[in-house]
């Protein structure tokens, strides 16, 4: 765990415990005055009140959790398929005309550093990813000012690399959708409202009668799960965030790896246009 992750989980935690803590002493405070038996004197009817009101909760956010980590997941497979791709079109690029083959292949290599170190570090800033990467773009007009292929082995590379570059793109679209998050803003809303009716509803369960650390369990396991359901659904709803648990460019630096090794063995010599964090030179 780096530190960046240790301090994202320190935050985590410190919410978590600060909200319990908090919630906790409220509960103790209108303990004091608050009868014996509870606020209500129906506390059958006020528990299936509350159940009900807890019911919906949950039945809301499982689904809402449910929806943020398919939107990760997805981005996580799509980050995955591109960087698959981006190795499988270094192998294309041999195969076409020396001229064009080596252009693509120091471009491939750009677009990957960009993405792993100048796209990744601005999605965790809370930026948003480009529409298109400026080294697919490159790519595509070398490849359309390219020759007509003659070779059959040509002309099959050239066919395939089209094919690829949708994958790839494809891939690119998948892995920044979640960029956004897919939780509207009026979701949120809801979600906390409903939380803090919750809250505001157990403290009519406030018993000067019974102990206090009863009076605190009660409160306070709500308050853990409410908090940290809450957080988890931040960040599955936040890959990019930088944290603990966020998306990391892991695919994406292996392939620029095995692209380095890769190469000094190709047949076409070829030149890298950019620095290491994949800017133009």
């Amino acid at each position: 765990m780096n530190p960046g992750e240790t301090l994202s989980f320190l935050w985590a935690a410190l919410i978590v415990v600060g909200t319990t803590v908090l919630a906790i002493a409220v509960m103790l405070l209108v303990r004091r005055n608050a009868p014996e038996g509870s606020y209500f004197e129906d506390g059958d009817r006020a528990s299936g009140v509350f159940g009900v009101i807890a019911t919906g909760f949950a039945v809301l956010l499982g689904f809402v959790v449910f929806l943020a980590f398919e939107s990760l997941d997805a981005s996580r497979s799509g980050a995955e398929a591109e960087a698959r791709v981006v190795g499988q079109q270094f192998e294309t690029a041999q195969l076409l005309p020396p001229a064009v083959g080596a252009r693509l292949s120091g471009d491939l290599v750009c677009y990957a550093r960009s993405v792993a170190r100048d796209e990744w570090a601005r999605l965790e800033a809370g930026g948003k990813a480009d529409a298109i990467n400026p080294w697919g773009a490159a790519m595509f007009r070398t490849i359309r000012s390219a020759a007509e292929p003659r070779l059959a082995s040509e002309q099959a590379a050239y066919s395939k690399w089209l094919d690829q570059t949708s994958d790839r793109e494809e891939g690119r679209a998948d892995r920044t959708h979640g960029a956004e998050g897919v939780i509207p803003p009026y979701l949120w809303i809801v979600l906390f409202l409903t939380a803090a009716v919750l809250f505001a509803y157990m403290l009519f369960f406030a018993d000067r009668a019974e102990r206090k650390k009863v009076q605190a369990m009660l409160i306070g396991g709500v308050a853990v799960v409410i908090s940290s359901t809450l957080l988890l659904l931040w960040f599955l709803d936040n890959p990019y965030h930088g944290g603990f648990g966020a998306l990391r460019p892991v695919a994406m630096e292996r392939t620029i790896g095995l692209l380095e090794e890769a190469a000094p063995l190709v047949g076409n010599d070829f030149t890298i246009p950019c620095d290491e964090q994949g800017a133009p030179r």
